[in-house]
């Protein structure tokens, strides 16, 4: 019986110990895959859906939307950054290239249109005559759709923004991990 149990205990450990070697190999090819892929050239599917239903929902009660600004690359978010710092004009973000989900083509920045054409950044405005201002209730569209919205910030209040970051921080995205690691 005990030869038996020292047997068992010896297979079992074989097993176990292939699982595991199993799972390192995989996780290390995974580890290697990332650092392999291509930063995003535009627009996740998903937001850029999301998008089009935000504006298709603002039209229906009255609003025009615009999206002002959605993938960015690192050079064109550095200019951004560079705004207001080595620049001339105001401080725009805080994000250097790399560092803002627009990066990723997870975020959006809209603005409202005027019936002229005009656009403009104005939360005050109340176009649709329904004694709330358009900006707050394009935000709460954007938020039933599944975006943060950066007016709900506690730093640095920004108004015009929108993201879907499916529960991935900007570092993970920067070793490679994109929404389709994390969607079910």
């Amino acid at each position: 019986m005990k030869k038996f149990k020292t047997a068992f205990s010896i297979l079992f450990l074989l097993v176990l110990g292939g699982f595991f070697f199993i799972w390192i190999q995989n996780e290390l090819a995974f580890r290697e895959e990332l650092q392999q892929r291509a930063t995003p050239s535009g627009l996740h599917p998903v937001v850029e859906e999301k998008s089009e239903e935000l504006i298709a929902k603002a039209a229906a009660i009255g609003i025009q939307v615009v999206i002002t600004d959605g993938f960015r690359s690192a050079d064109e978010q550095n200019g951004l950054h560079a705004k207001g710092r080595s620049t001339a004009g105001n401080v725009v973000t805080y994000a250097r290239g790399g560092d803002s989900y627009h990066n990723y083509g997870l975020a959006i920045d809209f603005a409202l249109k005027l019936s002229n054409g005009e656009v403009v950044w104005d939360t005050a405005r109340d176009d649709n005559k329904n004694g709330k201002a358009d900006w707050f209730e394009v935000a709460a569209i954007g938020k039933e759709l599944g975006f943060e919205w950066g007016g709900d910030w506690q730093r640095f209040k920004d108004y015009p923004h929108l993201e879907m970051t499916f529960g991935l921080s900007i570092d993970e995205l920067k070793r490679g991990y994109r929404p389709e690691d994390v969607m079910q």
